[in-house]
């Protein structure tokens, strides 16, 4: 019996927040460096909004799910790419799936030190201050995305 990729839906006060956070970001208010990512559905073909919190580390730009393999992951895994919008200005990047790896558990522990005030919820008791190991086997349930802007 396979077990189920973890993915934890979002209630429906933090549907909300999305909604709210996703808003700014296309009237042009970036809340700490969030956007609104557009990409394309792999069944329905149409773009598909989310709010995301785009990291930086070591010069590169990630996408974390720090809820699991949600739908933008699974579109994302087919699309291959997408936009990133704050107000009028939208920028498309391409995207390529970090593998569970040390410079994965590099990326998470720096994400979870930026982010983990809004997102340690979701990491099942790992925070940045959790050991490599602790890390690493959590790196299965949070897809990591390296983006690459193209304009």
């Amino acid at each position: 019996m396979s077990q189920q990729p973890y993915y934890l839906r979002a209630n429906a006060s933090a549907q909300r927040m999305n909604s709210i956070v996703g808003w700014l970001a296309r009237h042009g208010i970036s809340l700490l460096g969030s956007a609104e990512m557009s990409v394309r559905g792999r069944k329905s073909g149409r773009m598909q909004r989310i709010p995301v919190n785009l990291h930086q580390h070591e010069g590169a730009q990630y996408l974390v799910s720090a809820r699991g393999h949600s739908q933008w992951v699974r579109n994302m895994r087919v699309a291959g790419a997408g936009e990133l919008k704050v107000g009028r200005k939208t920028r498309t990047f391409t995207a390529v799936e970090i593998a569970d790896d040390e410079q994965k558990m590099r990326i998470l522990r720096a994400y979870l030190k930026r982010w983990g005030w809004e997102v340690n919820q979701y990491f099942q008791g790992v925070t940045a201050k959790s050991t490599d190991a602790e890390i690493l086997a959590a790196c299965p349930d949070h897809p990591v995305f390296r983006i690459t802007v193209e304009n």
